[in-house]
């Protein structure tokens, strides 16, 4: 290999290609493990979002998966049948449909949470620095994504009004969480809060 050939493909390229690996990872350990289960990936995903949203509308569910509510009627449609999920009317409005899980379906839930789990290992082979600044790359790279409009807003602390980025700069905990009122790193950025707080997209692309 010539000495040009490693400057031929931008970084972000390589980059892009090795996401796209791992999400084909993704993909097919998913399908396998629907596939013992007798799930589809989407479906267990429904299941894993009801478990950690708790009960949500048809539409939610679908806007949350990034997937059409033609799609994600089809796949509610097999979980009710399996005595998974339960459809719920509001009072007053039978039009008001929420989806929540029946207790096979929660213990579903647990299960198909632990589908992406064979990635932990290559993870935990990086060098704790090396997965800090994975993380905040990561973080950033869904705020983009998010701004754009391809994902579901993301509970994160970059995109949170409760966030001060680099308000203690020079130590190890250089961000403040207002509703805790506590420092922490990068290590210890958060991808889903319970306690978030949506602040103005701009905000996110300040904050990292």
């Amino acid at each position: 290999m010539s000495e040009d050939a490693f400057s031929e493909q931008p970084i972000s390229s390589r980059v892009v290609t090795g996401l796209a690996k791992i999400s084909l990872a993704l993909k097919t350990q998913a399908w396998k493990e629907a596939g013992q289960q007798g799930l589809t990936p989407t479906q267990g995903q429904i299941l894993t979002l009801l478990a950690q949203k708790g009960d949500r509308r048809l539409g939610e569910i679908a806007e949350a998966l990034g997937i059409t509510p033609a799609t994600a009627s089809d796949a509610v449609k097999v979980l009710v049948a399996k005595g998974l999920v339960v459809k719920n009317r509001g009072p007053g409005d039978a039009r008001a449909v929420s989806l929540s899980l029946t207790p096979e379906g929660r213990s579903e839930a647990q299960r198909t949470a632990l589908w992406p789990d064979f990635l932990l290992a290559a993870v935990e082979s990086l060098e704790p620095e090396e997965q800090q600044v994975f993380l905040r790359g990561l973080v950033k790279m869904i705020a983009a994504l998010q701004e754009k409009g391809y994902i579901a807003p993301v509970r994160m602390c970059v995109t949170c009004t409760f966030f001060r980025p680099n308000v203690h700069p020079g130590t190890a905990r250089p961000h403040h969480c207002a509703f805790v009122d506590a420092a922490f790193g990068d290590g210890d950025l958060q991808l889903e809060c319970a306690d978030h707080q949506p602040a103005p997209l701009e905000q996110a692309r300040r904050a990292l």
